[in-house]
Order: C-alpha cells, then sequence, then structure tokens
C-alpha cells in the first residue's frame, strides 16, 4: 500500500497486477540485468560468488517455506531460503542471479505446489543444485570471470565441485576439516590433520578492504589431493589456510586464532595473491544480501506464489544492479576527469 500511495493511487492493485496478473518474464530481465551488470563491472578477474540467505514467513503457504534453523534470529522459524548469485570486481558486487529452494515437504506435495504455482514435478534439488543451475547459465551466456567462490555450506558438495571440475572454472571454496584428502603415501588425510603437521609457512596478507580498512589475516597454502576428484588437466589443487591475527576469547575451550580452510582449484600457474583475493571478495554478497533485506525489501514480499515471488526478487535484484552500477559510472568518471585534469 505505502507505494500505491506514493504513486497517488488510491489502491494497491496496479501494483500487484505487475506480480502476479501481468504478462512478463521475469528470467528475461534476469538475464538483462545480468548483461547490466557484466556491462557496468565485468572483467575477466571477476569473481562469482554464492550464498543464500532467508526470509521469515509467519504463515506456511507462502512458496517454499518450511521450519527451519534462521540464522538472522538464531532461532526456528517459517524461512523461505533463497541462494543468490553475486559478480564481485574492484569496481563494485551486485546479483547476477536468483533461486528459491523448495524443501521436499514441497516437492513431494504435488498439490501443495500447485496451489502455490510452482513446479509439480516432484524434482527436488538441493541448494548447491540450485547454485549450479544458476552458475551454468552464466558460463552459457558468456559471462567473463576469473573465479567462483562460495562458503562451506556449497564448498563441501563433491557435485558442485565436479561442476567447476568439468568446466575448467578456478574457485577458492571454503570447506569443513574433515574434507577428506590423500596423502602423500596413499594415507586419508583431513584439512585438521593438515593444519596439525606444524608445517606451515604463515604469511599475513590483506584478504581486501573491510569497513575498518584493510582485512588482515595469517594465510598458509598446501598443495593437496582430494579424494576420488582429481582437478581439471593443467589446474590444481590447494588448501589455503586462513589464520586470525589475534587469539579470540571462548566460552566453552581456551582462547585461540580463528581458523577457515579453503580448498582452491585453479591452474597450476596462479598465485597465493590471487587465491587471497578470490577469498576475500566472497563477503561481499554477505553485504548484498545486506542491502536487499534492509533497503530493497528482498525478504519483504507480501506474495505466496511462485511466479510472484520470482518477479519481485528479480526487480529487486534490478535495483541494486541500477544503483551499483551507477556508483560505479561515477565513480570512472570522476577518475577520467581527474586525470585530465593532471594532463
Amino acid at each position: 500500500m505505502g507505494l500505491a500511495e506514493r504513486a497517488g493511487l488510491a489502491a494497491p492493485r496496479p501494483f500487484e497486477h505487475l506480480l502476479d496478473g501481468a504478462v512478463w518474464d521475469a528470467d528475461v530481465l534476469r538475464d538483462r540485468v545480468r548483461e547490466h551488470v557484466v556491462a557496468g563491472l565485468g572483467s575477466v578477474d571477476a569473481v562469482v560468488v554464492a550464498d543464500d540467505t532467508q526470509a521469515v514467513k509467519k504463515g506456511d503457504r507462502s512458496v517454499g517455506v518450511a521450519p527451519r534453523h534462521c540464522g538472522l534470529t538464531d532461532q526456528m522459524e517459517n524461512c523461505q531460503v533463497m541462494p543468490m548469485l553475486t559478480c564481485a570486481t574492484e569496481a563494485g558486487h551486485a546479483f547476477v542471479d536468483r533461486g528459491l529452494y523448495l524443501p521436499k515437504a514441497w516437492t513431494s506435495d504435488p498439490a501443495w505446489c500447485r496451489a502455490a504455482g510452482g513446479p509439480v514435478d516432484g524434482e527436488f534439488a538441493t541448494k548447491s543444485a540450485l547454485v549450479r543451475r544458476m552458475l551454468a547459465r552464466l558460463v552459457d551466456a558468456g559471462v567473463p570471470f576469473g573465479w567462483f567462490a562460495a562458503d562451506s555450506g556449497y564448498g563441501r558438495d563433491p557435485d558442485l565441485r565436479l561442476f567447476c571440475h568439468e568446466g575448467a572454472i578456478a574457485y577458492t571454496m571454503a570447506v569443513p576439516m574433515d574434507l577428506p584428502l590423500v596423502g602423500a603415501r596413499g594415507e586419508a588425510l583431513s584439512c585438521r590433520d593438515v593444519l596439525r603437521s606444524g608445517v606451515h609457512q604463515w604469511g599475513r596478507r590483506t584478504a581486501g578492504e573491510g569497513s575498518k580498512g584493510a582485512r588482515l589475516y595469517d594465510w598458509s597454502t598446501h598443495a593437496v589431493t582430494v579424494k576420488e576428484q582429481p582437478p581439471t588437466a593443467g589446474f590444481g589443487h590447494t588448501l589455503l589456510i586462513r589464520r586470525s591475527k589475534e587469539m579470540r576469547k571462548h566460552k566453552d575451550r581456551r582462547s585461540s586464532c580463528d581458523i577457515e580452510f579453503f580448498l582452491v582449484h585453479a591452474p597450476v600457474a596462479a598465485t597465493t595473491t590471487a587465491m587471497i583475493r578470490a577469498a576475500g571478495l566472497r563477503w561481499r554478497i554477505e553485504e548484498d544480501n545486506r542491502i536487499g533485506e534492509d533497503r530493497l525489501g528482498v525478504d519483504a514480499c507480501q506474495v505466496r506464489k511462485w511466479t510472484p515471488w520470482y518477479r519481485h526478487v528479480t526487480m529487486c535484484v534490478l535495483a541494486q544492479a541500477f544503483l551499483t552500477v551507477t556508483r560505479a559510472s561515477q565513480g570512472k568518471e570522476a577518475m577520467l576527469r581527474e586525470s585530465e585534469a593532471v594532463r
């Protein structure tokens, strides 16, 4: 109703019609948004980042809603889960694709899906499977990028890693400490074993700029073999270990440094600097999720059905892309003016 009032309308129906009655294809708009982002921010060194965000719903009839632990409230909530893709470069970062996760409770009940306008073929797709589809769309569209990045929820999935291997896609994905590795003698190893080996050459490097300046960590790299998953020809696997600069206090154990593991799949000539840069740009999607929720209302759509949901979220993605690309272009223009003034 707020948008209708701002537009001088007596009722919100015209806006509702745009979401649930007008004839237009949200996927066509998604592709146009992607083209706009690539034109404004695109780079062969771009990092495509996957992550998901959640929308809390009071009822249980909004498409995809199911009880689950919600990271926003740290308790069980009725939530929609939305896997997203961001394109991140030094010039800026913006969403280029979006998806809606349907739990098995939905895909196993065709009548429930049909009532919400969703697919009724009963095919269940994990969040990682949705990300693979989105990543495939980028590849098919010829989007230039140098790296793919994701957190351990996606990095633990061997099918997502295999997709990248088959497509010769370089990635830096966080992985769990028990990721199956193989030692030089064929023995079973894990990331935890590599860390405990004590064979490290730590180097302090920046993972990019944050709100408080350079985000500095200690890093160590180790060539590894992933169990039953060889890299692409001409590529290698590297375990990148990140350690916090200072000891952190913990409630239930003694103080220690925070450790995170990243599995890197990259051409053998790739530098440690490039690997760390890709890992650092992963955090840009969290900023995009925050902007989407706080400023654009990605999680505040008042719709229940499949098509209106995709239309609403795609229009939010459009708004964010417009703002980001406009800001980036203004920055380029300012740099050009400064350069001309120096001349």
